[in-house]
């Protein structure tokens, strides 16, 4: 036979292709490969849009931030490099409109700016809030204020009106539209209000212990940007200067990105299980495909063809095919990414980049990789299918695949995704809890199969339930690889309901009805009685009242303790800022000891909160130094408490257990359920202007809705997961499909009724779906169990109704699946099977 092997493997893949022998595969390449490359294209297009703006999101080439203004140093140095230097402060603080105006207030994030500002990047701003934005490079007049949009409509204000700050009154005379360098931290939910820094200290808004975070920008030739950055980090490590740190396009700001990251990972780790998944639909269908091309196989070598050609026939049908596939999975990919960018529109503020080649070249190596390492073994078994065939059926059947290469190919698969997963945590969780969820899944099958072998009386049991039991007993490996399949896939998708809907009820159900909503803080010492008087008078008769004080940890058991002293990342950005401390002389009754004493106005003590206790490696006993306005304040640790950090509760990491500490300078802060009663925080306000009101409430919303945007993707790619388990269900239900055909037709020449064995089928079916649906509800619970319990915090009892679901649910997707790839079994004249099971 005078034939090449690309003609060969052309004419295969054509034929293939027609008659469909090929669907399966291409489906599961295809799928993985757009989620993946859903996942790349989005991280490409976020990582090329943060290079770009990188300095405009910086404001600068590098910048020092720090809770106090930095030394004059610092801005000296950066004028004497040539570079130009600019300042600015943020903090929360209340606004409020004037009284004739309504007399609203709203949280808001102030800003004070100098000119220059910002180095790098332009403000967009606009008249009002429906003109057009234009670029600027000036900076609020003094006496006026630009604020966001939001903002005026929360107040019901608009441009020309005037807005009150502190004991100033400013005029809006601008709407922020873009604001470069604006962060991403929690505070910066808020809208922005703007103003002069020269501004600032009329507002009366800075108190001693208020929390300012200060920025000093610079900006010029990248060689002097470089030798300041180091210049910087040595004056900050030899002075020992605390809560400074340098900010670089090298390093970056620590929460720059950071929720964009998270959902990146979270969209990954997705990816990752539908990719795991298709690479057991495609082993499955490889091996399916192989089965029914034994005989087409034997019939080209007994016409001469030798092995070599066959193999390299095989090997280009599979690589042109996974080239279409990959190419169709990109152009999905390609466009599902779009929805991404949609559903964190409000995450992604700027228009991003076009994306790189690299999703493009990784997703059309991804395909490749699968069908390499998993489809092709089975498939090149073919070359070696004897020409005896042709007379012996018996002979050149499929044998299992050898140890080495399918360790081999799994090991090169798994490499690849640790390396898209951009995480090795991830990557290792992701993979490893696949093999241990599967290998979970595999045994309990194992087990049930036996079980069932054993239980099923064939005496007295129906005679569809007894044959039933003969086919799955049957083919154990194909019940065990359909069972774990499914499984994995319910498993994801009974935990994002859970995470959805219980453990969200059960966060809720563990703050309490009547807990705080309003926190309020820069309370003056001067202030106190008459805010609490005010309180009453509102009818607020239960509230939380501590004093705050900044204090910095600077020594432990007489040793200077810096944050490069610890390993940990929690632990050196606890010693890199300012605690927030209190006392009392009463243990606050949402604070249970767990370790120690509370000696109420025990001079000396201190008592700790356990986790950050745990964080620092302190212990009873411990001598600890604080720095509190530039007056160390030395204690023992006497007791630990364990706090309830979302008890909505005034909570504090450390409390000196005294009633009074003159010698620190110290603000108050409360905490209560605010009356319903109109203009409320309006009224409070209005009478003390110097303290924020925290509406923990709408903060809280607006949260929500960050999360709820990232839930949303996340739930969107795990409609690919779905659809993997599915095609693996289907890759292993067809994988048996002419067994069956063959098992049935016997059964129907014998007598059995086509009922009988659509029973018989149907009870299959119900049996690998119900017992995948249990399974997956079992673990599923179990890790919603150990989220709430070790990570949430609060006692979470798992619904009897999850296993119920999940059985039904897989019950339900194996039946779909079973009546998609089985459906022409029994509608096959019995004839026509026999006759191809003789041949």
């Amino acid at each position: 036979m005078n034939i090449t092997f690309w003609q060969l493997g052309w004419r295969t893949l054509w034929r293939d292709l027609r008659s469909g022998e090929l669907r399966l595969l291409l489906l599961a390449v295809t799928l993985a490969v757009a989620a993946l490359t859903a996942v790349g294209f989005f991280a490409d297009r976020l990582k090329g849009g943060l290079q770009r703006d990188a300095r405009q999101l910086l404001g600068g080439d590098a910048v020092v931030a720090s809770d106090n203004p930095a030394p004059e140093a610092f801005a000296k140095q950066a004028r004497a490099l040539g570079l130009k230097v600019s300042t600015s402060l943020s903090f929360p603080t209340m606004a409020r409109a004037p009284e004739e105006r309504g007399g609203a207030s709203r949280l808001v994030a102030l800003k004070a700016v100098e000119e220059g500002y910002p180095l790098r990047g332009q403000l967009t701003v606009a008249s009002n809030p429906t003109a057009a934005g234009e670029k600027t490079d000036d900076i609020p007049a003094p006496g006026e204020v630009w604020v966001d949009a939001p903002l005026l409509e929360a107040l019901g204000l608009q441009a020309g009106d005037t807005l009150l700050l502190g004991e100033r009154s400013f005029r809006i005379t601008r709407v922020i539209v873009l604001e470069p360098d604006r962060g991403a931290g929690f505070i910066n939910f808020a809208p922005r209000a703007m103003m002069r820094e020269a501004d600032i200290a009329a507002t009366g808004l800075i108190q001693p212990a208020s929390r300012v975070s200060y920025r000093l920008a610079v900006a010029g030739a990248d060689r002097a940007v470089a030798r300041y950055v180091k210049w910087a980090n040595d004056e900050i490590a030899q002075r020992s200067l605390r809560g400074l740190r340098v900010e670089s396009l090298q390093g970056g700001r620590p929460e720059m990105g950071q929720t964009l990251d998270r959902a990146e990972k979270f969209l990954n780790l997705v990816a990752l299980l539908a990719a795991l998944l298709s690479a057991v639909a495609v082993a499955l269908a490889a091996r399916g495909f192989a089965s029914n091309h034994l005989d087409d196989c034997a019939m080209l070598r007994v016409l001469g063809l030798g092995h070599r050609t066959i193999a390299w026939s095989y090997t280009f049908e599979f690589v042109l095919a996974g080239l279409a596939a990959s190419t169709l999975g990109v152009l999905l990919g390609y466009a599902v990414h779009h929805v991404f960018v949609l559903l964190l529109a409000g995450l992604v503020e700027t228009a991003l980049p076009a994306p790189s080649l690299w999703p493009v070249l990784f997703g059309l190596g991804m395909g490749q990789t699968l069908l390499v390492a998993f489809g092709l073994p089975p498939v090149l078994q073919l070359a070696q299918v004897p020409a005896l065939r042709v007379l012996r059926r018996d002979v050149g059947n499929l044998r299992p695949a050898s140890l080495g290469v399918l360790a081999l190919g799994v090991a090169g698969f798994a490499a690849l995704l640790l390396a898209v997963s951009s995480d090795l945590k991830l990557g290792l969780i992701a993979v490893g809890g696949f093999a241990a969820a599967v290998a979970l899944f595999a045994a309990a099958s194992w087990g049930a199969v036996w079980l069932l072998r054993r239980a099923v009386n064939e005496a007295s049991a129906p005679r569809w339930l007894v044959l039933a039991t003969r086919q799955i007993a049957a083919r154990p490996a194909y019940t065990v690889v359909q069972v774990s399949s499914l499984a994995v896939g319910l498993l994801a998708l009974v935990l994002l309901v859970l995470l959805r809907t219980d453990l969200i009820a059960g966060w809720r159900q563990a703050t309490p009805a009547d807990a705080p909503n309003r926190f309020v803080i820069n309370v003056q010492p001067e202030q106190g009685d008459a805010f609490q008087q005010a309180l009453k008078n509102a009818g607020v008769s239960g509230y939380d009242w501590y004093p705050m004080i900044r204090g910095r940890l600077v020594a432990v058991n007489g040793r200077d303790v810096k944050p490069e002293d610890y390993a940990e990342d929690r632990a050196r950005r606890l010693l890199d800022r300012e605690f927030n401390l209190s006392h009392s002389a009463t243990l606050p009754v949402h604070n249970p000891l767990t370790a120690g004493r509370w000696t109420p106005e025990e001079a000396g003590a201190i008592s700790m909160e356990e986790g950050i206790a745990k964080t620092l490696g302190l212990k009873l006993g411990d001598t600890l130094r604080f720095d509190i306005a530039g007056v160390p304040t030395e204690s023992t640790i006497t007791s630990l408490r364990k706090v309830d950090w979302g008890s909505m509760r005034a909570n504090f990491f450390a409390i000196y257990p005294v009633s009074r500490m003159p010698e620190v300078p110290s603000t108050y802060m409360t905490a209560f359920r605010a009356p319903d009663v109109k203009g409320f925080d309006n009224t409070l306000v209005r009478h003390f202007p110097n303290i924020t009101v925290v509406d923990m409430s709408t903060t809280l919303l607006q949260v929500q809705r960050v999360l709820d945007q990232v839930i949303r993707a996340v739930e969107f790619l795990f409609g690919f997961t779905l659809a993997a388990g599915l095609i693996v269900l289907l890759a292993a239900v067809t994988a048996t499909r002419e067994d069956r055909a063959r098992e049935f037709a016997i059964m129907r020449a014998v007598g059995a009724s086509a009922g009988l064995l659509r029973q018989v089928q149907r009870a299959e079916l119900l049996g690998v779906g119900l017992l995948a649906g249990f399974l997956a509800s079992l673990v599923a619970a179990a890790v919603g169990w150990a989220l709430a319990r070790f990570v949430f915090e609060f006692d979470w009892a798992v619904s009897l109704l999850v296993p119920l679901a999940g059985a039904l649910a897989g019950a339900v997707l194996a039946l779909s699946a079973g009546w998609w790839g089985l459906r022409d079994v029994l509608r096959r004249p019995v004839v026509e099977t026999l006759r191809r099971a003789a041949q």
